[in-house]
């Protein structure tokens, strides 16, 4: 369905935003705010939410669990929250927080649900950000660790960069070891070794003085 520039527009800055809903049982009549609408990809006063509306545009890993929500509200009565996720008219995933109280008569009677919805989809970006921010250096740190360990297998056995990864993977798997504790270990070991024998080292002298000359 086409999205107008002005939904596009208030999309833009609705994160975080929180829009209000209302449903009553007796004919299943539901009324959202602007806010609401506008979440899903529509103008305001375009559609008329209804209950297959609302669970079409559920994400559809959530949907069955969101419809099972609703039918206990239904029968119970009771207030709810849900987080879930929906599908805007321009297919854009974005996570909500839809939090329910009953909704009363005059009388005290239980007729329907009403509470709001708040886009935490900008919320969830910056925690998974934050998140890999602070991972970032202990994940260089592993990725270090784990290329020298490559090294030494690579010039002990002569194999390849991937040959050598796998022999690591392979004994971190058959250990129950992490990798970047096998690969510390093996680093750690390797300068209790002295250095390589003198024939070893003779002709990594040589490459060394000579390696530029092959270029």
């Amino acid at each position: 369905m086409h999205q107008s520039k002005s939904v596009e527009r208030e999309q833009q800055g609705l994160s975080g935003r929180t829009g209000r809903f209302r449903f009553w049982f007796a004919d299943q009549r539901w009324e959202w705010s602007d806010e609401v609408a506008v979440l899903h990809g529509y103008t305001p006063g375009e559609v008329e939410p209804t209950t297959e509306l609302l669970l079409a545009h559920k994400h559809s890993d959530d949907r069955d669990e969101v419809a099972d929500t609703l039918r206990t509200v239904i029968t119970t009565g009771l207030p709810f929250s849900s987080r879930h996720r929906i599908i805007d008219t321009t297919g854009g995933v974005r996570h909500v927080l839809v939090v329910g109280d009953q909704l009363k008569d005059s009388d005290g009677t239980v007729v329907g649900t009403a509470g709001f919805y708040i886009d935490v989809t900008e919320t969830l970006a910056a925690d998974r950000r934050e998140a890999i921010d602070e991972q970032l250096p202990e994940i260089v740190a592993a990725r270090e660790v784990i290329d020298l360990a490559k090294g030494v297998l690579m010039a002990i056995y002569g194999i390849n960069a991937d040959q050598a990864f796998q022999v690591l993977r392979w004994r971190s798997q058959e250990t129950n070891t992490k990798l970047r504790v096998l690969a510390e270990k093996i680093i750690a070991d390797m300068r209790t070794f002295g250095g390589a024998d003198t024939h070893t080292r003779t002709r990594l002298d040589h490459l060394l003085l000579t390696a530029h000359e092959q270029l």
